[in-house]
């Protein structure tokens, strides 16, 4: 980030600077990281170089200021319209510190006092304009040091602790692990921002920006008195001195950025330690290539969560967030979510009588955190007593429920009958967005405000008689009585009645065709009506920040139902999509994964026909899957994965049946991509993804594979394969599915009982292909790939070519006819992987011995007399015919 600090030609001049100038450049000094946004009247102001920075990112005019320093850069954005600008700022990698006015300009003898009232950074951003309906979360990380803290030697056994908090809601998780479970945490949550103390060099791959902050904050002690000011018993919550550290340095740089003290963020209360093994896991290279959250093109359209997400308000969408991101390891919870979205599936009624009331519901974890931060308005309040009051009556719908998970909701659902009264006795139906402006507190609630609200209705209906009772006194038929907010209460008499002006009236002002008076009534009543609304207006402010303040002591109580309200969103939304869908509540068991005519929950969505598909796995659990691009792969491989993770959210899955065990992992090498910025090439990156794998995968595992080995020499790339697949099966034992184009690999199921073969069909009619898109068992013929280019839409001449070349060899190969016109007839045939066999015509080789050679039969033609084709099946005909053709190789 550039400088914003005062060019050195100023800052050798400091004693020269106006005061205004010297305040500014003292508060740039202080936030040296930041560009600081200057109140200035109605305007935020930069100078100097920041000035410049900000004029060129945020397309605003430059202009110049001048004064006893000299001529300098300056730009400025209104105060009322700065959100986008600080967005603008945002993302161009600046942090923001807005420096505003904390003194009446009118009580100040001199300069006006100003001071930074918060720093604007990617992760601590609350304000409505700048954030997102999803959760925006900073991270807290730091290196363990003390006793639990390390396992084994450093370096792959180091443990780290990490903190998570959402400003915006209150949300605060704090863990620890290894250097994988970490890293894993953080692809997990994705934080916008990365805080750790100066110096630390913790290695992470994190897209958000990284923030060094002071080490003090990460100091054991230091930690431990911030962390007690939001829970009673610090040690309670953290397991180890590292996750100490790491929670209480964050939250001191959460009251940094919003400029409060220590303890200041009093919403922050459900601090929660969370042990990342309790769910599966799902990292971000899995989450990528399974499309959870985001899908090829970079948006959230054709994505597990956009299919999913027929949520009614915002908590509910977040919570559905959390639950993709971290489905269950624990069978028990799994199930009493299905029974909960099973019950709801069931009664319709119920479910959408929930579902028309959750649409009412306001954001009310971020409407707790403007209340007790003091930024909440009568409005705000409003809105937090609207969503309560859908409680009751969800209460009513919920009455009758049967499965435990929904009654216990329901009873933990506080009706917080105490706020809602108070803010419904307290605020007007429809307050204005301001506070010190009057309107806001119903007549009734405060005595003393009635009785002020009182004088100055009487003495302005005083007023509004006063007129009529001057022109039948005066008989000046034109007398006015007006108000401005210049010179207050006036009587106006045109310039033609000047002489029938009563000896009471005093001179106010001077218009060209008219005269305007006061009389000592008027001034009386002036003072009278003016006062009693000023101070009416004082004491709306002081009754609207009680009632606010009363508000924000209830907090955790309004926190604790908005989790209820967003978990029982999800489980309406869950249930709505299975019957909208037609998806069936999975079994949990051992025994693999078994799964009865399976759907991708989002093709199926994009395409006019989806052609179901079976996975057993239970007896077979490594299958080797081939067939031609196009043919349906990658979709069967994540339509299986993505199945288990609906089923550990608690969802039910698209599919006629389906019984799954638990996975601890979904792992994925799916494919291709490269670091060129890193140094790292598309195979490269494949290896490195593979490592991860097999080291980290366990029995208990879902594991992934298309097209390993792919990325380098065909040799190479087969070995790597075969070995791959050795060691999932013979060592790991984990479920694999493996998609590949290496038909040699099909052999790998012969003498291992664990691995089955299975591919795509396809029909075909001369050299028209059409993909069935239909699993069956065994391997498949041949990739196609000349097929798939044409339908693709390559050069007819090319694929001509092509045909030929597949069927007579490459030139240089040993019996190749590269002349297109030569005789195609070769006496050669192509397997399966488009490798030629010599056959006994035309061929230098001896040709293969017959019956006729040696006198006893063949082997093959043994087979043959005992294969009782009467009760064969077609597929079981192909894959005996594919088997016995292999032999020949």
């Amino acid at each position: 980030m550039e400088a914003t600090g005062p060019p050195a030609k100023m800052a050798e001049r400091r004693e020269e600077l106006t005061p205004m100038l010297s305040q500014y450049f003292a508060l740039t000094e202080e936030y040296d990281d930041a560009l600081v946004l200057f109140q200035v009247g109605d305007f935020y102001e930069l100078f100097c170089d920041a000035a410049e920075a900000a004029a060129r990112i945020c397309e605003i005019t430059l202009t110049k200021r001048e004064d006893s320093t000299g001529t300098y850069p300056m730009a400025g954005v209104p105060i009322d319209n700065a959100a986008p600008y600080v967005e603008t700022l945002l993302d161009a990698g600046y942090r923001v510190a807005i420096a505003d006015q904390v003194q009446d300009p009118e009580e100040a003898s001199g300069l006006v006092d100003r001071a930074v009232t918060r720093v604007v950074t990617p992760g601590t951003v609350v304000e409505d304009e700048l954030l997102g309906a999803g959760n925006t979360y900073v991270a807290g990380l730091i290196r363990g040091s003390g006793d639990g803290d390390t396992v084994g030697e450093a370096g792959a056994g180091e443990r780290w602790a990490v903190a998570f908090v959402d400003v915006s809601t209150g949300e605060f998780r704090v863990t620890s692990g290894d250097v994988p479970t970490i890293q894993d945490e953080l692809d997990r949550f994705a934080p916008a921002e990365l805080v750790t103390a100066p110096g630390c060099d913790h290695g992470f791959d994190v897209e958000g920006m990284y923030t060094p902050f002071r080490e003090a904050a990460f100091e054991s002690a230091a930690a431990r008195e911030r962390l007690g000011g939001y829970v009673p018993a610090p040690d309670a919550v953290v397991e180890t001195d590292a996750e100490l550290r790491a929670a209480g340095g964050l939250l001191a740089y959460a009251e940094y950025t919003q400029g409060v003290d220590s303890g200041g963020l009093e919403y922050i209360s459900r601090i929660a330690r969370y042990d990342p093994r309790e769910g599966m896991g799902l990292d971000a290279t899995a989450l990528r290539s399974l499309e959870v959250f985001e899908n090829r093109e970079g948006d959230d359209d054709h994505t597990l969560l956009g299919v999913l997400d027929e949520t009614s308000c915002a908590l509910g969408r977040r919570e559905l967030t959390h639950w993709l991101r971290r489905p269950l390891l624990d069978r028990e919870r799994i199930e009493r979510r299905l029974d909960a979205v099973e019950e709801l599936a069931r009664r319709s009624l119920v479910r959408e009588e929930a579902r028309d009331l959750l649409k009412d519901v306001y954001d009310v974890e971020r409407l707790v955190t403007r209340v007790s931060r003091g930024r909440a308005n009568a409005r705000d309040l409003r809105a937090l007593k609207s969503t309560l009051d859908v409680v009751p009556e969800l209460r009513e719908t919920l009455a009758d429920c049967e499965s435990r998970p929904l009654r216990r909701r329901r009873e933990a659902l506080d009706e917080l009958a105490d706020v809602r009264g108070l803010v419904g006795r307290a605020i007007t139906d429809d307050p204005p967005i301001e506070v010190t402006e009057g309107g806001v507190i119903r007549e009734g609630f405060d005595d003393q405000l009635d009785d002020l609200r009182a004088t100055e209705r009487e003495g302005r209906e005083w007023v509004a008689d006063l007129e009529a009772r001057e022109r039948e006194r005066t008989g000046i038929d034109s007398l006015k009585v007006g108000y401005n907010e210049v010179h207050g209460y006036y009587i106006e008499v045109t310039n033609p009645n000047l002489d029938r002006v009563p000896d009471d009236y005093t001179r106010r002002q001077t218009l060209k065709n008219s005269e305007r008076f006061y009389t000592p009534d008027l001034k009386a009543r002036e003072d009278e009506i003016l006062g009693a609304a000023e101070r009416a207006d004082t004491r709306e402010y002081q009754l609207f920040t009680e009632v606010r303040d009363d508000v924000a002591r209830e907090a955790e109580r309004v926190q604790a139902v908005a989790a209820v309200l967003a978990e029982l969103d999800v489980l309406c939304t869950l249930a709505g999509v299975a019957v909208e869908r037609d998806y069936v509540r999975p079994e949990l068991g051992s025994g693999g994964v078994h799964v009865k005519a399976g759907r991708h929950p989002v093709v199926e969505t994009t395409e006019e026909t989806f052609v179901p598909n079976d996975a057993d796995l239970r007896e077979r659990p490594f299958a080797v899957i081939t067939g031609p691009n196009m043919s349906g792969k990658s979709t069967y491989m994540r339509q299986v994965a993505l199945i288990q993770v609906l089923a550990q959210v608690g969802s039910f899955v698209p599919a006629d049946r389906a019984r799954l065990p638990l996975v601890d992992r979904v792992f994925t090498r799916v494919g291709a991509s490269d670091d060129i910025a890193g140094g790292a090439s598309t195979f490269m990156r494949e290896m490195t993804e593979l490592t991860e794998i097999l080291h980290n995968a366990t029995e208990d595992s879902l594991v992934l594979l298309d097209e390993v080995g792919r990325g380098t020499s065909t040799a190479d790339g087969r070995s790597i394969a075969w070995a791959v697949s050795e060691f999932l099966h013979d060592e790991v034992g984990a479920t694999t599915l493996f998609a590949t184009h290496y038909h040699e690999l099909t052999r790998i199921a012969e003498g291992r009982p664990g691995i089955q073969n299975l591919h795509f069909t396809i029909a075909r009619e001369g050299t028209d292909v059409t993909f069935l898109h239909t699993v069956v068992e065994g391997a498949s013929e041949a990739s196609y790939g000349v097929e798939v280019a044409r339908l693709a839409g390559v050069p007819t001449s090319v694929i001509e070519r092509s045909r030929h070349l597949l069927e007579s060899g490459l030139p240089g190969e040993a019996g190749a006819h590269p002349d297109p016109a030569a005789d195609r007839s070769n006496g050669h045939r192509d397997d399966a992987d488009g490798a030629r066999t010599a056959t006994a015509a035309g061929s230098d080789s001896e040709p293969t011995p017959t019956a006729g050679d040696s006198g006893k039969p063949t082997d093959l033609e043994v087979a043959l007399r005992e294969l009782n084709i009467a009760n064969m099946t077609p597929v079981e005909a192909l894959t005996w015919l594919h088997e016995r053709q292999r032999g020949l190789e």
